[in-house]
């Protein structure tokens, strides 16, 4: 496998791997209601660790106690190795964070990295704190896929061609098919590699994005019906309610892809998508268009993420919620239009 030209320094991975070759047991887990690039990026490193140090037990964890890995993830090598945080016994020596860098994220899980002996982290989100001994956080990659294939080349690792399918999926689903901002020549450069690596772009969108189920898309449908714009036409916005989802029989886990709904408005600039989940909370997924930054906004609502893809999840109705950052949505807008 030819080595990338990387923005990265090598003493940041072998920090890293000091952490691995000290630990006996490793837990590998991504953020709570994990995307594409969650479950790629942490089969890929676990497969990666496993094959380089065969004596070591890595496991894939789901920061969700009642998760489970997304239905059109499943086709990729290794997801039925996941194990939900409240069922993982003992208190592992390395917790190795893939796409997160706020410990909030981890949800059920968090109590157990704390109890880690030693914490790793590999991601592409901006980071306010450090909480990890060791690890490497660049915002400017566009997946964490990108960064796990960078710890590949750094350990001289021939990828597999699963390993190869999962980083390839990872980048495929963050850079949102190669349509969103973050595809830069990095990303293609990645991506290259990965084919020749053995990963298959064809089947990662049959799975994906062509395999639907006849119940999401009629969700889909309704979600289409409610697309309203405000701020003289510069932002989307539509939602899902719990009564949506109980009617549906769509799970949680399968709705990333309805905020790209909201986004396809000819004209704006700033996708809202908002969906009711239970306990009185709701989710909130923002995307940017141009180049106005979503980010803060997202941070504002208790969340955080990307310039141009956040999210957030806050107490209250879709009502309350939508009332809350609409108007930091118009002051965004307004700072635009002066600069």
């Amino acid at each position: 496998m030819t080595s990338l030209n990387t923005k990265v320094s090598r003493p940041e991975f072998d920090e890293v791997i000091a952490l691995i070759e000290q630990a006996s047991s490793i837990v590998v887990c991504a953020h709570t209601s994990p995307d594409g690039d969650a479950i790629g990026s942490g089969l890929a490193l676990s497969s990666i660790i496993q094959r380089r140090w065969p004596s070591k037990t890595v496991t894939n964890l789901l920061a969700d106690a009642d998760g489970e890995v997304p239905r059109i993830y499943k086709f990729l090598d290794g997801t039925d190795s996941f194990v939900p945080a409240n069922k993982y016994e003992g208190i592992p020596d390395l917790f190795i964070c893939v796409d997160l860098s706020t410990a909030g994220r981890l949800a059920d899980a968090e109590a157990l990295m704390n109890c880690s002996k030693t914490v790793a982290v590999l991601d592409h989100h901006p980071y306010s704190n450090v909480y990890w001994n060791a690890g490497l956080v660049r915002p400017d990659a566009a997946a964490t896929g990108v960064i796990i294939t960078e710890f590949a080349c750094h350990l001289g690792a021939e990828l597999t061609p699963s390993e190869a399918q999962c980083l390839m999926c990872a980048l495929v689903t963050d850079t949102g098919r190669f349509q969103y901002q973050n595809a830069d020549g990095e990303a293609f450069e990645v991506a290259s590699l990965l084919v020749e690596a053995g990963a298959s772009p064809s089947q990662i969108a049959l799975y994906v994005y062509q395999s639907d189920r006849l119940a999401y898309l009629h969700l889909a449908a309704k979600v289409m019906e409610r697309i309203r714009t405000f701020g003289e036409g510069r932002v989307a916005y539509s939602y899902v309610t719990t009564a949506d989802l109980s009617s549906s029989g769509v799970p949680l886990a399968e709705m990333d892809g309805l905020v790209d709904i909201v986004r396809c408005v000819e004209g704006t600039e700033i996708a809202l998508f908002l969906k009711e989940v239970d306990g009185g909370k709701v989710r909130g997924n923002l995307r940017s268009k141009s180049q106005l930054d979503i980010s803060g906004i997202a941070r504002q609502m208790g969340g955080g993420g990307h310039t141009a893809a956040a999210g957030f999840t806050a107490e209250g109705t879709i009502d309350d919620v939508f009332t809350e950052i609409v108007p930091l949505l118009i002051n965004l807008l307004a700072l635009d239009k002066e600069s």
